[in-house]
């Protein structure tokens, strides 16, 4: 487990960090940049769960994914097997939950005609937000995994893609079950 005595080391200033195996890494690596990615992600959450205390149920799926999404950066950062051969990921357990969790939320919505402008509750703001950086921590993944030498865990990747899918539909949720939704009116300023 990870034991934070001291918060600065100044190994970083030359620009480097060090994975889980030690490596060291450009802080601009694509690896670096994935889980970092998914740190705003995980960032923004917690802005969203300042909004969603008030439903318990959605309140705890975020806090969950929290900390799955440890878990997917645990497994960006190692980038090798760890202690045992086993590495620390999410698992395809963890992508079927999610998957449960937006059929969940999504039963209770209509259906779109049109696409959504963020915005309609602070929360469902942020969970637009959250799904935007999610988008770009899943193509900084996948980028990562085209890179030759590298590899990202499928899990992980589908964890990631999930997930926007899921905050879409959670940031519907959190807009009165969809009754505050902003659509979006094609053309209306010409």
């Amino acid at each position: 487990m990870v034991v934070l005595n001291r918060i600065y080391t100044r190994t970083g200033d030359d620009g480097t960090t060090a994975l889980g195996s030690g490596d060291r890494r450009k802080k601009y690596d694509l690896r670096v940049d994935a889980y970092g990615t998914l740190d705003e992600v995980n960032a923004v959450l917690g802005l969203v769960r300042l909004h969603t205390k008030d439903d318990a149920a959605l309140d705890q799926a975020l806090g969950r994914i929290q900390n799955d999404l440890f878990d997917v950066e645990a497994d960006l950062c190692l980038a090798e097997k760890g202690p045992g051969g086993a590495r620390l990921t999410v698992t395809d357990t963890q992508v079927a939950w999610l998957e449960g969790e937006i059929d969940r939320l999504n039963a209770d919505l209509s259906p779109l005609r049109s696409f959504i402008l963020p915005g309609g509750s602070a929360a469902s703001a942020y969970m637009h937000l959250a799904r935007t950086v999610c988008r770009r921590a899943e193509r900084i993944m996948v980028a990562l995994k085209d890179q030759p030498g590298e590899e990202v865990s499928g899990p992980s990747l589908k964890y990631v893609n999930r997930l926007s899918d899921y905050l879409f539909v959670a940031g519907r949720y959190t807009n009165d079950k969809g009754a505050s939704d902003i659509l979006w009116a094609p053309g209306q300023n010409r």
